[in-house]
């Protein structure tokens, strides 16, 4: 999940891996679902496959592709990535006959300097105002996010109610918790 409050941004994440009815816990697999790139924190779900090619799709990103600071540009840099994961990772785009776009298969979330953006399978891309939530315990982290904000201090407690809501009562997720915090730029 994403949080904006005040002057920071927070992205939090569990720590649990899961291939169908199989978990690999913390301690089991050096897993992280957010990884850096270019000063954002971009958190993913689905696919444990998404992680590897996201992280060196958006890697092979020249500087002037890369740009994640709007709404448009995070748009914009997402158009170019699809063909490279189409070309070089072999992506399948199809997920239903009535698609009205290529997917790309993914859900992220990113914070950074400039906010809290959210991009979905056909490159739909959001920028949220105050938090959000990608993942199979979403659900809970938005009921525990909306029950703390107004009342939390920063964005790193309300990402924490968040995580730890989702880990709470989600199936498919576990502690421990994984927070990071970045400074919005003024």
């Amino acid at each position: 999940m994403v949080v904006r409050k005040g002057q920071t941004v927070a992205i939090g994440s569990d720590s649990l891996v899961t291939f169908g009815e199989m978990r690999l816990p913390d301690g089991y697999e050096a897993n992280s679902k957010v990884f850096e790139i270019g000063g954002s924190l971009i958190g993913a779900v689905g696919s444990t496959a998404h992680f590897p090619v996201l992280r060196q799709a958006l890697g092979s990103l020249t500087s002037d592709e890369l740009k994640l600071g709007s709404r448009d540009q995070v748009f914009e840099t997402f158009l170019a990535l699809h063909p490279k994961l189409k070309e070089r990772f072999f992506l399948n785009t199809k997920e239903h006959d009535s698609d009205p776009y290529e997917s790309s298969q993914f859900t992220i979330v990113i914070a950074n300097q400039h906010g809290i953006f959210g991009v979905e399978s056909y490159r739909e891309v959001f920028e949220f105002e105050r938090f959000w939530a990608i993942g199979s315990g979403r659900r809970f982290a938005l009921g525990a996010m909306h029950a703390v904000y107004d009342k939390a201090r920063t964005a790193r407690e309300v990402a924490a109610a968040g995580v730890a809501a989702g880990c709470e009562f989600d199936t498919n997720s576990a502690a421990p918790l994984r927070l990071q915090t970045l400074k919005l730029k003024h």
